[in-house]
């Protein structure tokens, strides 16, 4: 099958399959993205995140995760809610945790594609990937022309903002490449500006050891005394760099019934979280990202959250 026809073949299964925009670029070593990732850990703005710096290579280059890879498929997969249930709330979690797991319902949808590249050409080389290996995400999604990598470091799309995710599927077969599009970020500062914790030191540049979504996800001992009255509620991840953002005003709520939030998750008041049970956590969090943090990760989030007050 030739490249264009091949390449008309995936973009219609991933539409099929849920996804709003499907890109490609080619498969090489990513040179700009190098010395900046490079200065990044050196700065120490990983943190605790040492599987940033452990796989190096790997991040920037393609070759290393799939043997003769030639083409890098990057997927958009929305997960904006219909209802933010946040609103109102005194403690709140990050809109891509409301529902379950995005990992288990995406990684299927990419094996069908996959599975229907197989079926047209035969077997091929290939892996599929949902956050879970060392790919440069947004560097891929930017470089196939899905939007633009902003401000806050997050990949922004002109259609519909960036409350989505990203998937890739790396394989050694040759396809028509999408280039990248122009930054429409202009003069605006909206997320800096909005950042109560400083996280964004400057344009394009997040310092992770800052960011609210590291100190109450990512970061394992305890959260530094110095973020006390910063946190802004923020029990799971964050959300402000994004709800701030003139782009998300073309969010679309999704139509995903596994994204849907727990009934009980909405009518949490403020005393629900401080006596929240392992029980409780387990049944209104059953499936989602938030059990990554844990019921104690949790309970240390909120905890903190009460002494800041």
């Amino acid at each position: 099958m030739e490249h264009s026809k091949l390449t008309q073949l995936i973009k219609k299964k991933s539409a099929e399959e849920g996804f709003q925009f499907c890109g490609i670029a080619k498969a090489e070593y990513l040179e700009e993205e190098a010395p900046r990732l490079e200065k990044w850990l050196n700065q120490g703005m990983h943190g605790e995140m040492t599987y940033m710096a452990n796989h190096f290579d790997k991040r920037l280059d393609p070759t290393k995760l799939v043997d003769g890879a030639k083409s890098v498929i990057s997927l958009l997969y929305n997960y904006y809610p219909k209802e933010d249930v946040n609103k109102g709330n005194e403690v709140k979690i990050a809109k891509y945790a409301f529902g379950k797991d995005y990992h288990y319902i995406i990684k299927p949808k990419l094996k069908t594609i996959l599975q229907n590249i197989t079926a047209e050409i035969g077997e091929v080389n290939a892996r599929v990937f949902v956050d879970s290996a060392p790919v440069h995400e947004r560097a891929w999604a930017a470089k196939a022309g899905l939007g633009w990598v902003g401000k806050n470091s997050l990949l922004i799309n002109r259609s519909m903002g960036s409350f989505f995710f990203l998937a890739e599927i790396i394989l050694d077969v040759e396809l028509d490449y999408d280039g990248p599009i122009k930054d429409y970020c202009g003069t605006c500062t909206s997320c800096m500006d909005a950042c109560p914790t400083d996280a964004i030191p400057a344009p394009y540049v997040v310092d992770g050891s800052k960011c609210i979504s590291y100190l109450t996800i990512e970061l394992k001992n305890e959260i530094p005394t110095s973020f006390k009255g910063q946190m802004e509620g923020w029990a799971f991840g964050c959300d402000i760099c994004q709800d701030v953002c003139p782009w998300n005003r073309f969010s679309k709520p999704h139509q995903v019934p596994d994204f849907t939030p727990h009934e009980r998750l909405g009518e949490m008041k403020s005393s629900d979280w401080e006596e929240m049970t392992e029980e409780l956590f387990r049944e209104i969090f059953k499936g989602s990202a938030v059990k990554r943090t844990k019921y104690s990760g949790l309970k240390r989030n909120l905890e903190f959250l009460r002494k800041s007050e």
